[in-house]
């Protein structure tokens, strides 16, 4: 490592390790790809043409098939052809997989990604975020159900609304009927 600092502080700083600046920084920074001092200028792969640049780095293939990508880091050509062989033979190698899902509304083009698509609570369907509510969606109310405890729910809901009806709650009952309802219903 080069020396750095000054008379009075020698410690302090060190030089660029780029052969064209050799610039005193005090604040200097080691690459982890070449272990070697730099400036602000030169900290960058690029600027200080580092031969290992690659270290760490990733590197992955498309498979032209379903559209699948596949790790090839630390694999030569030879070595990427052969696992993108492997792939096709295993049977995970779908070519229905390359097309990308779509918004089951008529006439709805929007692509589903992870990030704008809601599944309906009612019918179960992945739908765009423009038809994510029923009432934009022909809904088929398929109510989902987690180990029958949903139904259950379902079924005392729908008996105590029943009852609700029955006793007339709400509809003037005690209520004398000159006086106009709370609510309005159009």
């Amino acid at each position: 490592m080069a020396g750095g600092g000054t008379e009075a502080f020698p410690d302090l700083g060190e030089h660029c390790q780029n052969p064209d600046c050799k610039l005193l920084d005090f604040l200097p920074f080691t690459c982890d790809g070449c272990k070697l001092v730099f400036c602000l200028e030169h900290r960058s792969y690029k600027s200080h043409n580092c031969p290992k640049s690659d270290h760490g780095s990733r590197t992955v293939s498309i498979c032209e098939t379903c559209s699948i990508a596949i790790e090839t880091t630390g694999f030569g050509e030879e070595g990427i052809k052969s696992l993108l062989e492997k792939h096709e033979r295993s049977g995970d190698c779908d070519p229905n997989k390359k097309k990308k899902p779509i918004c089951p509304v008529k006439r709805c083009k929007e692509i589903l990604t992870f990030a704008n698509n809601l599944t309906c609570k009612d019918c179960g369907v992945k739908f765009c975020l423009k038809h994510r509510f029923p009432a934009d969606h022909v809904c088929n109310k398929k109510t989902i159900t987690t180990a029958g405890t949903s139904s259950r729910w379902n079924e005392r809901f729908m008996e105590a609304l029943s009852l609700r009806n029955e006793k007339g709650c709400g509809r003037g009952s005690s209520v004398s009927s000159k006086s106009p309802p709370s609510v309005r219903s159009f």
